[in-house]
């Protein structure tokens, strides 16, 4: 469902861009030649300095990025320009599209490379999902850690760029938008309801907060290593509250029910509801305990260290396989080859099973392979290719060690009982997990990177849309669903409490890595009115939300979820217009 949603946006964007003609050109890909360009490309770099000195204010108007101006060459020119053009590396992700774009076919099959590049870029989606919602969340405490991966660490990912700092804002921004209008107006829809007054202002003044935080700094240029800092102490306040109001809670609704068991002492012929919901619960779990148990062995069977081996890299529950519909079962398949690939190199324990999901042939493989994918992806490989004293390479002496570490490990425990260290293979498996997250992300970013050269279109239009619903239309359709079972408030918590979690550890993180690579001050790009566009909306959106539910009683019923998603219709459309052209200062 993810891939389709980005699929067919990207499908509509296009098709905006196409209408109003940016760019069209030859070649079919939209692109105006330039009349004093050589056909040979010998005159490539001359023409190419007067094309910079050219666009100079352009640049510094917005666009710093000089690998823009690639679709102003003709098509024979733009792989030589690609090639020598420093902003057109793409340097930290394994493929660079730019020169896959523009060098890899001839000039007139361009489209079938740009059209292989997006369905790349619908896998990588699904990789970032179904890695954070199988792998990471059942390795981390915090749920929003593993709900808000995929947008944190794009966000880290563009951020570090000094030429991708768009995608990020308009990522974290538009995710921002989307989850407060259109998710939340999903769930009143559903699920009409009365939100807890105290979590919700709670949540909305942090949030609040960020975005004007996010503003000013965006407003100024510039962001220093003590503002930096600032951020992920924002969200340590923000833990700190949120554990603090729930402990305030926890004791007062405590004292509530000892003075209720007291009362009731004196009148036992009356029985609370509460007692009724547990009697519910307690038959509910009995009924659940029979099902398991029908499925368990009468007689103890020793399972084989390879049958072990074999059933643990098994993606399919067959009792589940048959109860799904073909539609399911089809998306099965086509996930089946990554889901595998991520249980053999991301271990998982699993504390409410018995064993604590313990799999000894799977987990002492898991010692090879886990350090092997976090040195060859990490920074695109370059330390697992790095050669020590020019003789070996790093790759094949974490390959030895991981061999050492795992026969060990096989020779000294069984394959029914968990040792008293297989808790720490949950800190693995969340490294893992992290390391193949940031591997997509910076493809990710690379591939709309690429598209937004392309198309002409800017780093916030991607990422208030493609990177926007890529990363949240998850999460988004989980919230959904918990409304729909009878569990708004919980589905509005998940909402307002992951775009926090994005936006100041997503800020803080990103800038801090590019201060340790450049400068202990980082400088963005200049602000262009769409910017304003996305924080105004965001803002705008918070400031009603703040009002308007507090006027309702904290009441979110149909009409209120109405007027979300023609809220979020409004501003897209206004994004749209201020994106072509058609709104300007």
């Amino acid at each position: 469902m993810k891939s389709l949603v980005v699929f067919i946006s990207m499908l509509l964007l296009l098709c905006f861009q196409c209408i109003y003609g940016l760019g069209s050109g030859e070649s079919g890909t939209g692109v105006v030649p330039s009349p004093d360009r050589s056909p040979d490309g010998a005159d490539l770099r001359s023409s190419v300095g007067t094309m910079v000195g050219t666009h100079f204010a352009m640049f510094h108007q917005g666009n710093t990025d000089k690998c823009a101006i690639v679709m102003n060459l003709s098509a024979v020119d733009r792989c030589a320009f690609v090639k020598t053009t420093q902003d057109c590396s793409m340097e930290d992700s394994f493929i660079n599209y730019l020169k896959m774009t523009f060098c890899l076919l001839p000039p007139d099959l361009t489209p079938l490379t740009i059209t292989l590049c997006i369905i790349w870029l619908l896998f990588l989606f699904i990789v970032l999902g179904l890695t954070a919602s199988k792998f990471v969340c059942q390795g981390v405490t915090f749920l929003a850690l593993g709900n808000g991966a995929p947008d944190v660490f794009s966000a880290t990912v563009a951020f570090s760029r000094p030429h991708t700092a768009g995608l990020a804002i308009g990522a974290l921004f538009g995710a921002g938008i989307f989850v407060t209008t259109v998710v939340a107006g999903a769930v009143s829809l559903v699920k009409p309801f009365t939100v807890a007054s105290r979590p919700f202002l709670r949540d909305v003044i942090f949030y609040m907060a960020a975005v004007f935080w996010t503003v000013v700094i965006l407003y100024r240029g510039t962001i220093s290593l003590g503002e930096t800092l600032g951020y992920l102490g924002l969200y340590v306040v923000y833990v700190i509250t949120v554990i603090t109001s729930a402990y305030i809670y926890s004791h007062q609704k405590h004292s509530a029910t000892r003075s209720s068991i007291q009362s009731s002492t004196h009148v036992p012929e009356f029985q609370s509801s509460e007692s009724d919901d547990e009697a519910i619960l307690i038959s509910n779990s009995s009924i659940q305990e029979d099902y398991d148990s029908e499925y368990c062995p009468l007689l103890p069977y020793c399972e084989s260290t390879s049958s072990i081996l074999l059933s643990s890299l098994n993606p399919v529950d067959s009792r589940i396989w048959r109860r799904k519909s073909w539609r399911w079962r089809a998306i099965k398949i086509l996930k089946m080859p990554l889901e595998v690939l991520l249980l053999l190199t991301v271990p998982v324990v699993d504390p409410d099973k018995e064993d604590r999901n313990w799999r000894r042939p799977l987990n002492c493989l898991h010692l090879i392979t886990a350090p092997l994918v976090c040195v060859l992806t990490f920074r695109s490989g370059e330390y697992g290719m790095y050669r020590i004293e020019d003789q070996f390479p790093v790759w094949a002496l974490t390959l030895l060690f991981g061999l050492f570490l795992s026969a060990i490990v096989f020779l000294t425990t069984t394959n029914n009982h968990p040792p008293p260290y297989h808790s720490l293979f949950s800190l693995l498996g969340f490294v893992v997990s992290a390391i193949w997250i940031s591997a997509a992300a910076l493809e990710v970013v690379s591939i709309l990177h690429m598209l937004g050269v392309v198309f002409s279109l800017s780093n916030n239009l991607l990422g208030l849309t493609l990177l926007a619903w890529g990363n949240s239309i998850g999460d988004s359709f989980s919230d959904v669903t918990i409304a729909r079972q009878g569990y708004p408030q919980m589905a509005i918590s998940a909402c307002f409490g992951g775009i926090i979690f994005n936006m100041l550890i997503g800020v803080g993180i990103g800038c801090l890595m590019q201060m340790f690579n450049n400068e202990p001050v980082v400088t963005f790009e200049p602000a262009g009115l769409l910017t304003w566009v996305l924080a105004g909306s965001l803002g705008l959106s918070l400031v009603l939300s703040f009002i308007l539910v507090p006027l309702r009683c904290f009441h979110m019923g149909r009409s209120h979820g109405i007027f979300l998603l023609l809220f979020y219709t409004v501003f897209l459309l206004v994004a749209l217009l201020t994106e072509f052209g058609f709104i300007h200062t």
